[in-house]
């Protein structure tokens, strides 16, 4: 969950859409602390972007309207962004709530948003990774939800080969 303070700032990641028109949109902004040296931190889960998660520092490039748009990563962190599109219940409110609460008991932090019934996870390395990656499969095979890796670290992928 995002703690929003005086010193975060919007950067902007651009994105390709696909065929299927996903990404919603061309452009999703997250919150990140502007670290002063033309980087940030990001401080938190993308919804749509791939291969970055929280606390990732990416280097910035300002435009002329003053518009941070996110470039190269210049550290990875420990973290993984994991997002679920809940069909449980159609992906209610409660449904996406159990669904947050239920990850939440595994070490995770994250966020719904209604619209497209969507889960959003951050996944520390101090999370209960190989419950998670069990409970991921578990609710798929049971079609409580879909879902899909936006960014992994290598102790993710060795418990998914497992």
């Amino acid at each position: 969950m995002t703690n929003i303070s005086t010193d975060q700032v919007k950067v902007h990641f651009r994105m390709d859409i696909d065929e299927d028109g996903w990404p919603p949109a061309s452009v999703e902004s997250l919150w990140a602390v502007d670290l002063g040296d033309g980087t940030v931190r990001l401080d938190n889960t993308p919804w749509f972007v791939r291969g970055v998660a929280s606390d990732y520092i990416i280097r910035v490039e300002v435009d002329d309207e003053g518009v941070r748009w996110a470039g190269d990563t210049v550290q990875s962190s420990e973290n993984c962004t994991i997002r679920l599109i809940v069909l449980k219940d159609g992906g209610s409110g409660a449904a996406r709530q159990s669904v947050l609460k239920i990850f939440h008991s595994l070490g995770t932090t994250g966020e719904g948003i209604e619209q497209y019934r969507m889960v959003a996870l951050d996944v520390p390395p101090t999370a209960d990774l190989p419950k998670i990656h069990k409970l991921l499969v578990h609710g798929a095979a049971k079609e409580w939800w879909h879902w899909e890796e936006g960014c992994v670290t290598a102790a993710w992928r060795n418990i998914a080969q497992t």
